[in-house]
């Protein structure tokens, strides 16, 4: 059986972030071809062009994983109405030193949960324009906007029965989009 490796990123280094409990319920809807793992960005220094010559052991590692990766699963809140920092020199890191961006190509989903109506539409919206420019294909449809309510994860941290269905749907589209685009 052919297995698919998904680099998870969480934009948010808050251990018990919603968007974190999001991405690891998640997981737990993937087929059972998918190996889903966590990349952590928190430890990554900021990018400093001048240290392209020589890169951090830990970007170095950073890189290496999501070379070795299937596809991306983007999973993001909304800071100040935007992707937040950490995520954004995350996808700098792996797109440097010019010509050796290693998000190329690799599909990609994104969504993302908050406690606000629009859930964070305008960060995954800023997300996909940077990730058009990385060259990264990103599942389009269906959308998803989640908004943070009791009951959307279960006492277990899975998805609640009320958005379960819902979400199983997108995983589903997600892992057929990965699929459709391996080389």
């Amino acid at each position: 059986m052919n297995q698919f490796k998904i680099a998870v990123v969480v934009g948010s280094l808050r251990k018990d972030s919603f968007n974190r409990q999001l991405a690891q319920a998640l997981v737990r809807l993937a087929p059972a071809d998918f190996v889903c793992e966590f990349i952590d960005i928190g430890n990554l220094p900021l990018y400093n062009q001048d240290a392209d010559a020589q890169p951090s052991d830990a970007v170095l590692a950073f890189k290496a994983k999501i070379q070795a990766a299937n596809g991306l699963l983007f999973v993001t809140p909304e800071y100040n109405r935007s992707i937040p920092g950490v995520l954004k020199n995350a996808l700098d890191q792996g797109s440097r030193p010019y010509g050796q961006n290693v998000w190329a190509g690799l599909p990609a989903g994104v969504l993302g949960i908050s406690i606000g109506a629009i859930g964070t539409a305008l960060a995954q919206q800023h997300l996909r324009n940077v990730l058009t420019f990385l060259d990264v294909p990103t599942l389009q449809q269906p959308e998803i906007f989640l908004q943070h309510k009791d009951g959307f994860f279960d006492a277990d941290g899975n998805i609640g029965p009320a958005s379960k269905d819902f979400l199983q749907n997108w995983v589903n589209r997600y892992a057929d989009w990965v699929r459709k685009h391996q080389k």
